[in-house]
Protein backbone atom coordinates (compact mmCIF):
# COMPACT_ATOMS: atom_id res chain seq x y z
CA UNK A 1 0.00 0.00 0.00
CA UNK A 2 1.54 3.28 -0.81
CA UNK A 3 2.08 6.07 1.23
CA UNK A 4 -1.13 8.46 0.24
CA UNK A 5 -2.90 5.41 0.36
CA UNK A 6 -2.22 4.76 3.74
CA UNK A 7 -2.50 8.38 5.01
CA UNK A 8 -6.51 7.97 3.37
CA UNK A 9 -7.06 5.20 5.09
CA UNK A 10 -6.26 6.77 8.83
CA UNK A 11 -7.97 9.24 7.92
CA UNK A 12 -11.41 7.44 7.86
CA UNK A 13 -11.19 7.63 11.75
CA UNK A 14 -12.25 11.41 11.41
CA UNK A 15 -16.16 11.86 11.87
CA UNK A 16 -15.86 14.47 8.85
CA UNK A 17 -13.49 13.88 5.79
CA UNK A 18 -11.80 17.32 5.41
CA UNK A 19 -9.28 18.77 2.72
CA UNK A 20 -5.71 17.98 3.19
CA UNK A 21 -5.99 15.06 4.51
CA UNK A 22 -4.00 13.13 2.09
CA UNK A 23 -1.53 15.75 1.46
CA UNK A 24 2.26 14.45 1.79
CA UNK A 25 4.78 16.89 3.14
CA UNK A 26 8.69 16.40 2.91
CA UNK A 27 10.44 16.25 5.34
CA UNK A 28 14.41 18.31 6.33
CA UNK A 29 15.32 14.63 7.53
CA UNK A 30 14.47 12.96 3.93
CA UNK A 31 11.35 11.44 3.02
CA UNK A 32 7.65 12.70 3.01
CA UNK A 33 4.28 11.74 5.51
CA UNK A 34 0.98 13.01 5.50
CA UNK A 35 0.75 16.16 6.82
CA UNK A 36 -0.88 16.53 10.44
CA UNK A 37 -3.15 19.46 10.72
CA UNK A 38 -3.19 20.51 14.10
CA UNK A 39 -3.72 24.03 13.89
CA UNK A 40 -7.74 23.93 13.43
CA UNK A 41 -8.00 27.00 15.92
CA UNK A 42 -6.22 29.30 13.62
CA UNK A 43 -8.11 27.76 10.28
CA UNK A 44 -9.73 24.86 10.42
CA UNK A 45 -9.85 22.92 6.77
CA UNK A 46 -12.76 22.75 4.83
CA UNK A 47 -15.06 20.00 4.77
CA UNK A 48 -15.17 18.32 1.86
CA UNK A 49 -18.95 18.41 1.58
CA UNK A 50 -18.46 22.10 1.95
CA UNK A 51 -16.26 22.13 -0.99
CA UNK A 52 -18.51 19.45 -3.00
CA UNK A 53 -21.31 21.90 -2.29
CA UNK A 54 -19.56 24.80 -3.44
CA UNK A 55 -18.07 23.39 -6.31
CA UNK A 56 -21.79 21.85 -7.44
CA UNK A 57 -22.90 25.67 -7.34
CA UNK A 58 -20.02 27.22 -8.70
CA UNK A 59 -21.15 27.16 -12.29
CA UNK A 60 -24.11 28.47 -11.81
CA UNK A 61 -22.98 31.68 -9.87
CA UNK A 62 -24.60 35.17 -10.55
CA UNK A 63 -25.09 38.68 -8.86
CA UNK A 64 -27.14 38.40 -5.75
CA UNK A 65 -30.38 40.43 -5.23
CA UNK A 66 -29.42 42.50 -8.89
CA UNK A 67 -30.16 40.37 -11.78
CA UNK A 68 -33.33 39.12 -13.80
CA UNK A 69 -31.68 36.30 -15.24
CA UNK A 70 -31.56 33.12 -13.59
CA UNK A 71 -28.43 32.39 -12.57
CA UNK A 72 -28.91 35.79 -10.21
CA UNK A 73 -32.34 34.51 -8.97
CA UNK A 74 -31.02 31.12 -8.08
CA UNK A 75 -27.81 32.66 -6.24
CA UNK A 76 -30.23 35.00 -4.52
CA UNK A 77 -32.79 32.39 -3.56
CA UNK A 78 -29.31 30.35 -2.60
CA UNK A 79 -28.01 33.18 -0.32
CA UNK A 80 -31.33 33.96 1.50
CA UNK A 81 -31.68 30.11 2.04
CA UNK A 82 -28.14 30.13 3.60
CA UNK A 83 -29.43 32.93 5.60
CA UNK A 84 -32.58 30.75 6.98
CA UNK A 85 -29.89 27.73 7.13
CA UNK A 86 -27.55 29.37 9.60
CA UNK A 87 -30.46 31.24 11.46
CA UNK A 88 -31.64 27.59 12.31
CA UNK A 89 -28.08 26.20 12.95
CA UNK A 90 -28.26 28.95 15.84
CA UNK A 91 -31.38 28.70 17.63
CA UNK A 92 -33.33 31.51 15.67
CA UNK A 93 -35.89 31.49 13.07
CA UNK A 94 -36.36 33.91 10.08
CA UNK A 95 -39.19 35.63 9.54
CA UNK A 96 -40.97 38.80 7.20
CA UNK A 97 -37.60 39.28 4.83
CA UNK A 98 -34.06 38.63 5.12
CA UNK A 99 -32.22 38.41 8.35
CA UNK A 100 -35.62 39.02 9.46
CA UNK A 101 -36.66 36.52 12.58
CA UNK A 102 -39.48 35.85 15.44
CA UNK A 103 -39.29 36.77 18.76
CA UNK A 104 -37.34 34.40 21.06
CA UNK A 105 -36.09 34.22 24.79
CA UNK A 106 -33.78 36.53 25.58
CA UNK A 107 -32.69 39.44 28.39
CA UNK A 108 -31.93 42.94 28.64
CA UNK A 109 -35.27 44.32 27.07
CA UNK A 110 -38.00 43.37 24.90
CA UNK A 111 -37.10 41.07 21.85
CA UNK A 112 -38.55 41.99 18.71
CA UNK A 113 -36.87 39.97 16.65
CA UNK A 114 -33.15 38.83 15.58
CA UNK A 115 -31.02 39.39 12.43
CA UNK A 116 -28.76 37.28 10.93
CA UNK A 117 -26.06 39.73 8.86
CA UNK A 118 -23.46 38.15 6.56
CA UNK A 119 -19.51 39.51 7.45
CA UNK A 120 -16.55 38.76 6.62
CA UNK A 121 -15.09 37.37 9.77
CA UNK A 122 -15.46 37.23 13.43
CA UNK A 123 -13.32 40.87 13.50
CA UNK A 124 -15.16 42.22 11.23
CA UNK A 125 -18.73 40.84 12.76
CA UNK A 126 -17.80 42.59 16.29
CA UNK A 127 -16.57 45.68 14.71
CA UNK A 128 -19.42 45.99 13.43
CA UNK A 129 -20.97 45.97 16.33
CA UNK A 130 -19.06 48.18 17.80
CA UNK A 131 -19.90 51.02 15.14
CA UNK A 132 -23.40 50.62 15.85
CA UNK A 133 -23.41 50.47 19.70
CA UNK A 134 -26.14 53.55 21.04
CA UNK A 135 -23.98 56.92 22.39
CA UNK A 136 -22.24 56.63 25.58
CA UNK A 137 -22.60 52.62 25.69
CA UNK A 138 -20.24 51.12 28.67
CA UNK A 139 -18.67 48.15 27.20
CA UNK A 140 -17.24 45.50 29.41
CA UNK A 141 -14.47 42.69 28.25
CA UNK A 142 -12.37 40.65 30.22
CA UNK A 143 -8.69 41.11 29.13
CA UNK A 144 -8.52 37.22 28.55
CA UNK A 145 -10.46 37.91 24.52
CA UNK A 146 -8.96 37.43 21.28
CA UNK A 147 -7.79 40.98 19.82
CA UNK A 148 -11.32 40.61 17.71
CA UNK A 149 -13.54 41.22 20.73
CA UNK A 150 -10.60 43.01 22.70
CA UNK A 151 -9.94 45.92 20.41
CA UNK A 152 -13.23 46.82 18.35
CA UNK A 153 -14.76 48.69 20.98
CA UNK A 154 -11.85 51.31 21.06
CA UNK A 155 -12.39 52.76 17.93
CA UNK A 156 -15.28 54.95 19.45
CA UNK A 157 -14.81 57.64 21.19
CA UNK A 158 -18.05 58.09 22.96
CA UNK A 159 -17.49 54.87 24.15
CA UNK A 160 -15.97 53.70 27.55
CA UNK A 161 -14.46 50.49 27.77
CA UNK A 162 -13.95 48.61 31.11
CA UNK A 163 -11.22 45.79 30.97
CA UNK A 164 -12.21 42.81 33.62
CA UNK A 165 -8.80 41.00 35.14
CA UNK A 166 -8.70 37.43 34.03
CA UNK A 167 -10.90 35.40 36.36
CA UNK A 168 -9.15 32.01 38.01
CA UNK A 169 -12.59 29.95 37.75
CA UNK A 170 -15.94 30.21 36.05
CA UNK A 171 -17.43 31.49 38.87
CA UNK A 172 -15.05 34.27 39.32
CA UNK A 173 -15.31 35.85 36.29
CA UNK A 174 -19.16 35.98 37.15
CA UNK A 175 -18.69 37.67 39.78
CA UNK A 176 -15.91 39.81 38.61
CA UNK A 177 -19.05 41.03 36.04
CA UNK A 178 -21.43 41.34 38.56
CA UNK A 179 -19.64 43.50 40.64
CA UNK A 180 -18.62 45.78 37.83
CA UNK A 181 -21.86 46.31 36.11
CA UNK A 182 -23.54 47.15 39.56
CA UNK A 183 -21.30 49.67 40.15
CA UNK A 184 -21.36 51.15 36.51
CA UNK A 185 -22.30 55.46 36.78
CA UNK A 186 -23.83 56.36 34.98
CA UNK A 187 -26.65 54.04 33.96
CA UNK A 188 -27.13 53.82 30.43
CA UNK A 189 -26.32 51.30 27.60
CA UNK A 190 -24.15 48.38 28.79
CA UNK A 191 -22.41 45.22 26.55
CA UNK A 192 -20.61 42.95 27.73
CA UNK A 193 -18.53 41.19 25.32
CA UNK A 194 -17.42 37.20 26.34
CA UNK A 195 -15.49 34.14 24.52
CA UNK A 196 -17.63 30.85 24.42
CA UNK A 197 -14.36 29.24 24.19
CA UNK A 198 -10.88 30.37 24.88
CA UNK A 199 -8.53 30.15 21.47
CA UNK A 200 -5.44 29.95 24.11
CA UNK A 201 -6.78 27.28 26.96
CA UNK A 202 -9.56 25.88 24.70
CA UNK A 203 -11.57 26.29 28.17
CA UNK A 204 -15.40 27.04 27.85
CA UNK A 205 -16.49 29.81 29.81
CA UNK A 206 -19.81 30.26 31.68
CA UNK A 207 -21.39 32.23 29.14
CA UNK A 208 -25.26 30.96 30.94
CA UNK A 209 -24.10 32.55 33.82
CA UNK A 210 -22.70 35.78 32.29
CA UNK A 211 -25.74 36.21 30.62
CA UNK A 212 -27.77 36.05 33.53
CA UNK A 213 -25.54 38.41 35.27
CA UNK A 214 -25.80 41.03 32.61
CA UNK A 215 -29.30 40.97 31.98
CA UNK A 216 -30.06 41.23 35.63
CA UNK A 217 -28.18 44.70 35.48
CA UNK A 218 -29.74 45.67 31.78
CA UNK A 219 -26.78 45.14 29.84
CA UNK A 220 -26.82 42.70 26.72
CA UNK A 221 -24.35 40.55 25.83
CA UNK A 222 -21.99 39.27 22.59
CA UNK A 223 -20.99 35.87 22.51
CA UNK A 224 -17.75 35.42 20.38
CA UNK A 225 -18.20 31.85 19.43
CA UNK A 226 -15.52 31.83 16.94
CA UNK A 227 -13.79 28.58 18.77
CA UNK A 228 -16.86 27.11 20.54
CA UNK A 229 -19.11 27.14 17.09
CA UNK A 230 -17.11 24.29 15.46
CA UNK A 231 -17.51 22.27 18.81
CA UNK A 232 -20.45 22.57 20.27
CA UNK A 233 -23.81 23.54 19.46
CA UNK A 234 -24.72 27.23 20.33
CA UNK A 235 -28.29 28.24 20.57
CA UNK A 236 -28.88 31.93 21.08
CA UNK A 237 -32.01 31.45 23.23
CA UNK A 238 -30.46 28.67 24.85
CA UNK A 239 -27.45 29.99 26.08
CA UNK A 240 -29.88 33.42 26.29
CA UNK A 241 -27.06 35.69 24.18
CA UNK A 242 -28.21 39.09 22.54
CA UNK A 243 -25.93 38.59 19.51
CA UNK A 244 -23.52 36.10 18.11
CA UNK A 245 -20.40 36.32 16.22
CA UNK A 246 -17.83 33.47 14.19
CA UNK A 247 -16.03 33.01 11.08
CA UNK A 248 -16.56 30.55 8.60
CA UNK A 249 -12.89 29.98 8.33
CA UNK A 250 -13.16 28.49 11.79
CA UNK A 251 -16.08 26.26 11.04
CA UNK A 252 -14.85 24.44 8.08
CA UNK A 253 -15.72 27.18 5.29
CA UNK A 254 -12.41 29.20 4.50
CA UNK A 255 -14.09 31.47 2.00
CA UNK A 256 -13.97 34.42 3.14
CA UNK A 257 -17.06 34.78 5.22
CA UNK A 258 -18.34 35.49 8.95
CA UNK A 259 -21.86 35.67 10.58
CA UNK A 260 -23.37 38.25 13.30
CA UNK A 261 -26.69 37.36 14.53
CA UNK A 262 -29.10 38.66 17.05
CA UNK A 263 -30.93 41.56 18.13
CA UNK A 264 -32.26 43.63 15.62
CA UNK A 265 -32.93 46.78 17.39
CA UNK A 266 -28.89 48.74 17.72
CA UNK A 267 -28.35 47.30 14.55
CA UNK A 268 -31.45 48.96 12.22
CA UNK A 269 -31.32 52.04 14.37
CA UNK A 270 -27.95 52.78 13.74
CA UNK A 271 -26.02 54.09 10.10
CA UNK A 272 -25.02 51.37 8.33
CA UNK A 273 -21.92 49.96 8.75
CA UNK A 274 -20.86 50.54 4.71
CA UNK A 275 -22.33 53.24 2.67
CA UNK A 276 -23.04 51.56 -0.77
CA UNK A 277 -25.50 49.66 -3.12
CA UNK A 278 -27.61 46.97 -1.30
CA UNK A 279 -27.78 48.87 1.89
CA UNK A 280 -30.12 51.65 0.52
CA UNK A 281 -33.44 51.21 -0.70
CA UNK A 282 -34.11 54.58 -2.51
CA UNK A 283 -32.22 57.49 -2.94
CA UNK A 284 -33.33 60.81 -4.62
CA UNK A 285 -31.70 63.68 -5.01
CA UNK A 286 -32.97 66.66 -3.11
CA UNK A 287 -33.58 70.47 -4.82
CA UNK A 288 -30.28 71.57 -3.05
CA UNK A 289 -28.24 69.03 -5.34
CA UNK A 290 -27.34 67.26 -2.57
CA UNK A 291 -29.13 63.34 -1.57
CA UNK A 292 -31.70 62.06 0.73
CA UNK A 293 -31.35 58.53 1.12
CA UNK A 294 -33.87 55.50 2.64
CA UNK A 295 -32.05 52.95 4.10
CA UNK A 296 -33.10 49.09 4.47
CA UNK A 297 -34.26 48.31 7.68
CA UNK A 298 -33.45 44.27 7.19
CA UNK A 299 -29.95 42.93 7.33
CA UNK A 300 -29.23 44.07 3.77
CA UNK A 301 -28.59 47.66 6.15
CA UNK A 302 -24.85 46.47 7.05
CA UNK A 303 -24.22 44.42 4.06
CA UNK A 304 -23.75 46.70 1.25
CA UNK A 305 -21.88 45.62 -2.17
CA UNK A 306 -21.65 42.67 -3.79
CA UNK A 307 -22.60 39.63 -1.25
CA UNK A 308 -20.59 36.78 -1.08
CA UNK A 309 -23.08 34.15 -1.96
CA UNK A 310 -20.25 31.25 -1.99
CA UNK A 311 -19.01 32.77 1.66
CA UNK A 312 -22.21 32.38 2.53
CA UNK A 313 -23.60 28.89 1.16
CA UNK A 314 -20.09 27.42 2.29
CA UNK A 315 -21.06 28.52 5.61
CA UNK A 316 -24.52 27.09 5.59
CA UNK A 317 -23.14 23.98 4.17
CA UNK A 318 -20.75 23.09 7.28
CA UNK A 319 -23.99 24.03 9.41
CA UNK A 320 -25.64 21.04 7.89
CA UNK A 321 -22.89 18.77 7.55
CA UNK A 322 -22.32 19.36 11.90
CA UNK A 323 -26.11 19.56 12.22
CA UNK A 324 -26.18 15.68 10.08
CA UNK A 325 -23.15 14.23 11.93
CA UNK A 326 -24.87 14.81 15.91
CA UNK A 327 -23.38 17.10 17.76
CA UNK A 328 -23.45 15.03 20.45
CA UNK A 329 -21.10 12.26 18.83
CA UNK A 330 -18.93 15.08 17.62
CA UNK A 331 -18.25 16.27 21.17
CA UNK A 332 -17.88 12.84 22.31
CA UNK A 333 -15.35 11.55 20.22
CA UNK A 334 -13.83 15.40 20.43
CA UNK A 335 -13.47 14.31 24.18
CA UNK A 336 -11.91 11.16 24.07
CA UNK A 337 -9.20 12.65 22.04
CA UNK A 338 -8.86 15.85 24.19
CA UNK A 339 -8.04 13.42 27.17
CA UNK A 340 -5.68 11.13 24.94
CA UNK A 341 -3.84 14.35 24.33
CA UNK A 342 -3.47 15.89 28.03
CA UNK A 343 -2.68 11.95 29.30
CA UNK A 344 0.28 12.30 26.68
CA UNK A 345 1.40 15.29 27.98
CA UNK A 346 0.57 14.96 31.39
CA UNK A 347 3.87 12.02 30.32
CA UNK A 348 6.63 14.84 29.91
CA UNK A 349 7.24 16.25 33.02
CA UNK A 350 8.78 19.38 31.02
CA UNK A 351 5.68 20.29 29.49
CA UNK A 352 3.67 22.69 30.97
CA UNK A 353 -0.10 23.09 29.45
CA UNK A 354 -1.57 26.48 30.00
CA UNK A 355 -4.85 26.54 32.12
CA UNK A 356 -6.80 29.52 33.56
CA UNK A 357 -9.97 27.60 35.40
CA UNK A 358 -7.59 24.23 36.35
CA UNK A 359 -6.94 20.74 34.99
CA UNK A 360 -10.84 19.98 35.58
CA UNK A 361 -12.12 23.06 33.82
CA UNK A 362 -14.48 21.83 30.06
CA UNK A 363 -12.79 22.58 27.16
CA UNK A 364 -12.73 22.49 23.60
CA UNK A 365 -10.14 20.71 21.26
CA UNK A 366 -7.58 23.76 21.75
CA UNK A 367 -4.72 23.19 23.92
CA UNK A 368 -1.57 25.43 24.51
CA UNK A 369 1.82 24.74 26.51
CA UNK A 370 4.78 25.41 26.82
CA UNK A 371 8.49 22.91 27.46
CA UNK A 372 10.98 23.36 29.31
CA UNK A 373 14.66 24.65 27.95
CA UNK A 374 12.60 25.37 24.31
CA UNK A 375 11.47 28.34 23.00
CA UNK A 376 7.75 27.33 21.18
CA UNK A 377 8.45 28.59 18.06
CA UNK A 378 12.04 26.67 17.80
CA UNK A 379 9.81 23.75 19.07
CA UNK A 380 7.33 24.51 17.09
CA UNK A 381 9.58 24.45 13.61
CA UNK A 382 10.98 21.29 14.56
CA UNK A 383 7.64 19.33 14.87
CA UNK A 384 7.19 20.69 10.94
CA UNK A 385 10.30 19.76 9.41
CA UNK A 386 11.14 16.82 11.25
CA UNK A 387 7.55 15.49 11.67
CA UNK A 388 5.09 16.37 9.31
CA UNK A 389 2.92 18.31 12.41
CA UNK A 390 1.08 21.79 11.92
CA UNK A 391 0.80 23.73 15.11
CA UNK A 392 1.29 27.33 16.06
CA UNK A 393 3.52 29.05 18.20
CA UNK A 394 3.07 33.07 19.51
CA UNK A 395 1.06 34.88 21.58
CA UNK A 396 -2.39 33.93 19.61
CA UNK A 397 -3.77 37.83 19.16
CA UNK A 398 -4.40 37.12 23.16
CA UNK A 399 -1.20 39.00 24.29
CA UNK A 400 -2.85 40.34 27.58
CA UNK A 401 -3.98 36.40 28.19
CA UNK A 402 -1.00 34.28 27.24
CA UNK A 403 1.37 36.88 29.43
CA UNK A 404 -0.47 36.41 31.98
CA UNK A 405 -0.22 32.46 31.73
CA UNK A 406 3.11 32.98 31.03
CA UNK A 407 4.09 35.65 33.88
CA UNK A 408 6.24 33.53 35.70
CA UNK A 409 7.72 31.02 32.92
CA UNK A 410 11.25 31.39 32.15
CA UNK A 411 12.17 32.41 28.46
CA UNK A 412 15.37 32.38 26.81
CA UNK A 413 15.15 35.35 24.34
CA UNK A 414 18.38 34.10 22.15
CA UNK A 415 16.84 31.32 21.14
CA UNK A 416 15.84 30.82 17.93
CA UNK A 417 12.44 32.14 16.63
CA UNK A 418 12.29 34.16 20.20
CA UNK A 419 10.11 37.02 19.53
CA UNK A 420 11.34 40.47 20.05
CA UNK A 421 10.69 41.53 23.85
CA UNK A 422 9.79 45.38 25.09
CA UNK A 423 12.49 46.01 27.15
CA UNK A 424 12.52 45.50 30.78
CA UNK A 425 9.84 42.18 29.29
CA UNK A 426 10.85 38.56 28.72
CA UNK A 427 10.27 36.91 25.50
CA UNK A 428 7.35 35.21 25.95
CA UNK A 429 5.22 32.61 23.51
CA UNK A 430 3.67 29.17 23.72
CA UNK A 431 2.80 26.30 21.60
CA UNK A 432 -0.51 25.53 20.65
CA UNK A 433 -2.17 22.01 19.21
CA UNK A 434 -6.23 21.96 18.21
CA UNK A 435 -8.21 19.61 16.43
CA UNK A 436 -11.85 18.97 15.78
CA UNK A 437 -13.84 16.68 13.70
CA UNK A 438 -11.78 16.13 10.71
CA UNK A 439 -8.51 15.23 12.80
CA UNK A 440 -7.93 11.54 12.85
CA UNK A 441 -6.62 9.43 15.65
CA UNK A 442 -2.91 9.04 14.31
CA UNK A 443 -2.29 12.87 14.26
CA UNK A 444 -2.83 13.01 17.93
CA UNK A 445 -0.93 9.79 18.52
CA UNK A 446 1.67 11.31 16.37
CA UNK A 447 2.11 14.58 17.75
CA UNK A 448 2.42 12.77 21.29
CA UNK A 449 5.37 10.57 20.23
CA UNK A 450 7.03 13.41 18.70
CA UNK A 451 6.32 15.67 21.49
CA UNK A 452 8.77 13.12 23.85
CA UNK A 453 11.36 12.50 21.12
CA UNK A 454 12.25 16.27 20.83
CA UNK A 455 12.42 16.08 24.34
CA UNK A 456 14.12 13.54 25.44
CA UNK A 457 16.47 13.86 22.33
CA UNK A 458 16.32 17.25 20.86
CA UNK A 459 16.02 18.46 17.61
CA UNK A 460 18.20 16.38 14.43
CA UNK A 461 18.48 19.81 12.71
CA UNK A 462 19.74 23.19 13.41
CA UNK A 463 17.86 25.89 13.11
CA UNK A 464 17.69 29.62 12.44
CA UNK A 465 15.59 33.01 12.21
CA UNK A 466 14.71 34.52 9.33
CA UNK A 467 11.70 37.81 9.10
CA UNK A 468 11.37 36.97 12.74
CA UNK A 469 10.52 33.09 12.38
CA UNK A 470 12.12 30.00 13.52
CA UNK A 471 13.17 27.94 10.36
CA UNK A 472 15.26 25.13 9.65
CA UNK A 473 18.81 25.99 8.36
CA UNK A 474 19.99 25.20 5.15
CA UNK A 475 21.89 22.14 6.46
CA UNK A 476 21.66 20.03 9.71
CA UNK A 477 25.35 20.60 10.59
Amino acid sequence: MSVSAVAADRSVCAPLPVLGRDVLVPLVTGGEVDYAALDYAASAPALQRVWDDVAAYAPYYGSVHRGAGYLSQLSTDLFENSRRTIAEFLGCRIEGGPGEARSGKGGGGRREGDQVVFTRSTTDSLNLLAAVLPENTRVFVFETEHHASLLPWEQRSDVEVTYLNAPRTPQQAVDTLEKALATREPYGPALVCVTGASNVTGELWPVRELAAAAHAHGARIVLDAAQLVPHHPVDLAELDVDWVAFSGHKLYAPFGAGVLAGRADWLRDAAPYLAGGGASRKVSRRTDGGVDVEWHTTAARHEAGSPNVIGAYAIASACQALTEAGFDALVAREQELIARLRAGLAEVPEVNVLSLFGEDAARVGVLSFVVEGWNSSHFAAALSAEYGIGVRDGLFCAHPLVRTLLGSEPQDPGECGAPEAAPGEKSLNAIRVSFGAGTPDEHVDRFLEAVKELVTNGARWNYQTEDGRCVPARSAD
